[in-house]
């Protein structure tokens, strides 16, 4: 199959796909590592909605979605960054998210992601409007029965003068929390108004006072996600956590070393890339816990060469990638994101990650993406 693709000078030359879709194989409930995988929303590409409005979800086709994760044994990670919260999607629609994704899908692994995005940065005066806003959602995800994700505050990063801020914040909102939770360490990379976050610029200062966190707080703490694009950092983390404290990987870039780990330990996973690598991660993590390390990295390390582009700098519209090629897979009939945020990548971005994703077996219907690419190509002029 043939598709007529231009260079970054706009220079047509023909492509022609060479490769073998994956086939969907589940990972099983026993499986050697955790695996959530950060889904995203469908926008209603119908609604009258300006995009820099409140966000207008395609329900049907987003929960579809998950449905498909589900069925490949994935857990989800809900109303997180990937379904660009904090990027179009607000807290009102992000909590009826969790609520449909619960009610839809009750006996599924499902954290969900808790912070204080409807508190804006720059209304935030003190710690306990952080704490309140903190308190708010915890309350409300708690009250349906959803684990929480506790992600990182842009309010607490403005608001927070010391390490000693974030440790007593950090400890009252715990103590809310009914169960185990996953703290979520996100970088500055993914979004900038997290800079400083830990009360700290340097890392090693930050580390300190995130491990001084976990450690008072450990009953409280299944694990901590950390989205730093650095496995070094991750893995001098990893090595500090107490006993029982699993590290989840967020590193986009550097996943199949994390998750098969080394001899002091392994990284479980909650990745935004293991939404277009759904079928990928399924079968690969199944062949890691059956001993087949070949078969893992057969499977994963072609796959990071595409994930590096989906999450190349600005790193935050790596989301535009994602739902590219959940438009190109038949996830949605449509490329229109919340936000707007299809337009925040160029048109050779598109053209490479079509390239990528056949090389790994990631069109499950060749036909179907070639069609899409060549309505997207029109849309440029091409």
């Amino acid at each position: 199959m043939n598709i007529q693709l231009p260079d970054d000078r706009g220079i047509p030359s023909q492509y022609s796909l060479i490769g073998k879709p994956i086939e969907a194989t589940p990972l099983g409930k026993d499986s050697c590592r955790v695996v959530l995988s950060a889904a995203h929303v469908v926008a209603n590409s119908f609604t009258d909605q300006d995009p820099s409005g409140p966000a207008v979800v395609d329900w049907e086709a987003t929960m579809a979605f998950r449905r498909h994760l589900a069925s490949l044994g994935l857990g989800i990670a809900e109303a997180m960054d990937t379904a660009q919260r904090g990027m179009g999607l607000d807290w009102p629609v992000a909590l009826e998210l969790i609520r449909r994704t619960k009610s839809e899908l009750p006996d599924a692994l499902v954290f969900n992601g808790a912070g204080t995005d409807h508190l804006e940065a720059d209304g935030a005066r003190s710690l306990d409007d952080v704490r309140r806003a903190y308190f708010e959602q915890v309350e409300a995800i708690q009250k349906i029965g959803g684990r929480i994700i506790l992600m990182a505050s842009r309010a607490l990063a403005k608001v927070a003068a010391t390490p000693t801020d974030y440790e007593a914040v950090y400890r009252d909102v715990l103590a809310q929390c009914e169960g185990k939770v996953i703290l979520h360490w996100l970088g500055d990379m993914f979004d900038p108004a997290l800079a400083g976050y830990w009360g700290a610029d340097k890392f090693d200062e930050a580390l300190e006072t995130c491990l001084a966190v976990i450690g008072e707080n450990r009953d409280k703490v299944d694990g901590i996600k950390i989205s730093l694009l650095d496995k070094d950092k991750e893995i001098a983390m990893r090595r500090r956590l107490p006993t029982g404290v699993k590290m989840y990987t967020g590193d986009d870039f550097n996943y199949p070393d994390l998750i098969e780990g080394d001899d002091s330990g392994h990284s479980h996973a909650l990745l935004g890339i293991f939404d277009p690598l759904a079928p990928a991660a399924a079968y690969a993590i199944s062949r890691l816990g059956a001993g087949d390390v070949a078969a893992f990295r057969r499977t994963l390390d072609p796959t990071v060469p595409l994930a590096r582009l989906i999450f190349r700098a600005p790193t935050r519209f790596y989301k535009t990638g994602v739902v590219f090629l959940a438009w190109l897979n038949g996830f949605q009939d449509h490329f229109v994101m919340l936000n707007g945020a299809q337009a925040m990548r160029p048109l050779p971005y598109f053209v490479d990650i079509f390239k990528l994703a056949d090389a790994n077996g990631l069109l499950r219907n060749p036909d179907l993406a070639v069609a899409r690419m060549r309505k997207l190509l029109a849309v440029y002029g091409v």
